[in-house]
């Protein structure tokens, strides 16, 4: 177990010493007498104390009492124990570990700091009198969350699991996935108070040794008393903090972060959520989806398609009116054009007022059918959206064709895999309509261009973001816009995997 931040003050890294009346007496006093600290002592049949230490409620204290204390408790006698009742605390300590105590996980611990981590995420601590090492013993037990389908990403097509908040249950997870020996699990931890624990999940040979080394370089400089979700990671570990883009991907599907994973990718399993990272993230990832590889080729391109082209409507589509009605008229047939100034004669907003206001009562409608309970949430974000726009086109606020444009946006937006890279084409929206509300047609095309230049330089892990489209990539674009057919996708991303990109061998 490495750390990825300071220690604990209260222990700072001190070495086991004392009776063990000394070391109970510490333990307790350092949590402050925990009600849910369970202390067991003992006195053994050969005549040595120990004590048993857990904190109720983490540790499965059935486990414990049957590959421990009744281990323990099972000790020859004094009369009969021979040389073993004569053994030094030290040498005691290692035959107990060696010989007696049944649990699968059992290792020694000689200082305050890891043992305080180590009691405090569910194991059981064995001390001796007298001897400075105590012993850990696996014995986690809590209630968790099942594995179940995925809840943030619906599933078409392929695995039907997901992760949950255990990081144990998530590297079985991808264990499953990848039976292979080079599947390396390096674990750390994060946070100088909740002590999260971190995977760093990779195939060696496959990633990249600097993007591995990168990875663990940038988690070892966080400094943050508390890691409660995998977003404080993300956060803390993105190449630019000021984009509107996500530079690290994440997904709840396992079959996701496996695939990743064997394209030379390096995943970040975040200890209490059921979210893996998953770096370098690249722009053309964000739209694609685990059934892309699960069915057809010619199905695949053609939803991919789908996806880029609601990525634009998202962005555009209420600027690309905003432009149109305000500055540029012309460009509308004349039926069109009498339509919707005959709609527009009685509001009294201009166009981008307009807009802004049906975007942002869109926008509030969402959140709260989020945040509402789910037996009225979805009805109530329906139902609002339906009555508030039908009475704002009737009061004479909006017009039909405003309604209608906000509405393609917004179900549009839904079209797009990943949520972060939909919620940045919402963010988008309102800076295109403020351009085009200024400047027309032309501040919507600088919008663009500036867009370009800033995805052309953004970086992820030092990866280009928006390769293998810029760079081009000849040899990648066919897993990029479309998608080719398994049979000639022989090679995995050239910018990502090291020099074995070797897929197929035929």
């Amino acid at each position: 177990m490495t750390a990825a931040s300071g220690t604990d003050p209260a222990t700072d890294n001190q070495p086991i010493k004392g009776t063990l009346q000394d070391q109970l007496k510490f333990i307790r006093t350092t949590l402050g007498d925990s009600s849910d600290l369970i202390v067991r002592e003992m006195i053994l049949s050969t005549g040595a104390r120990c004590a048993v230490a857990y904190i109720e409620g983490i540790t499965d204290s059935l486990l414990l009492y049957h590959t421990v204390i009744s281990a323990l408790l099972d000790l020859p006698n004094a009369d009969s124990a021979g040389e073993l009742s004569k053994l030094e605390p030290e040498p005691f300590v290692r035959y107990l570990s060696d010989r007696v105590l049944a649990a699968g996980d059992v290792r020694p611990l000689d200082d305050w700091n890891t043992l305080f981590f180590y009691l405090l995420s569910g194991n059981a601590i064995l001390l001796v009198d007298g001897s400075p090492t105590a012993l850990r013993i696996g014995v986690i037990g809590f209630e968790e969350r099942a594995v179940s389908e995925p809840v943030s990403q619906s599933v078409t097509r392929g695995s039907m699991d997901a992760f949950n908040e255990n990081i144990e249950t998530g590297m079985s997870l991808l264990r499953r996935k990848i039976r292979d020996t080079r599947l390396r699990f390096d674990r750390l931890q994060v946070g100088r108070v909740t002590k999260t624990a971190l995977a760093v999940v990779y195939l060696k040979g496959i990633a990249k040794d600097e993007i591995v080394a990168e990875v663990h370089r940038r988690l070892a400089e966080i400094d943050i008393d508390g890691i409660l979700e995998g977003g404080y990671v993300e956060e803390l570990i993105q190449d630019r903090t000021y984009t509107p883009f996500p530079t690290v991907f994440n997904s709840e599907r396992p079959d996701t972060i496996a695939g990743g994973i064997l394209e030379g990718k390096v995943a970040i399993l975040v200890n209490g959520t059921p979210f893996v990272l998953l770096v370098p993230a690249l722009f053309v990832e964000f739209f694609q989806a685990a059934e892309d590889y699960s069915q057809r080729f010619d199905i695949s391109t053609l939803i991919r398609f789908i996806r880029y082209l609601s990525f634009f409507i998202t962005t555009l589509a209420p600027a690309l009116y905003v432009a149109i009605s305000t500055f540029h008229q012309e460009m509308l047939p004349t039926n069109l054009l009498i339509n919707l100034a005959a709609q527009r004669e009685g509001v009294p907003f201009p166009a981008v007022i307009e807009a802004m206001a049906m975007e942002v009562t869109y926008e509030i409608l969402r959140e709260a059918g989020i945040r509402m309970p789910r037996t009225v949430g979805q009805a109530v974000s329906i139902v609002g959206t339906l009555v508030i726009g039908q009475a704002a086109v009737q009061a004479g606020i909006v017009s039909a064709a405003m309604v209608i444009i906000v509405s393609i946006t917004a179900i549009a937006s839904y079209v797009i895999p990943a949520g972060s890279m939909s919620m940045s084409a919402r963010m988008l929206r309102f800076l295109f309509m403020i351009l085009a509300a200024s400047f027309g047609l032309l501040g919507v095309v600088i919008g663009l261009i500036g867009l370009a230049l800033h995805l052309s330089g953004l970086r992820s892990f030092g990866v280009p973001y928006m390769s293998p489209l810029s760079p081009i990539i000849l040899s990648d674009q066919k897993d990029t816009l479309f998608r080719a057919p398994w049979s000639l996708m022989k090679l995995r991303p050239r910018l990502v995997a090291s020099d074995n990109n070797q897929r197929r061998e035929t």
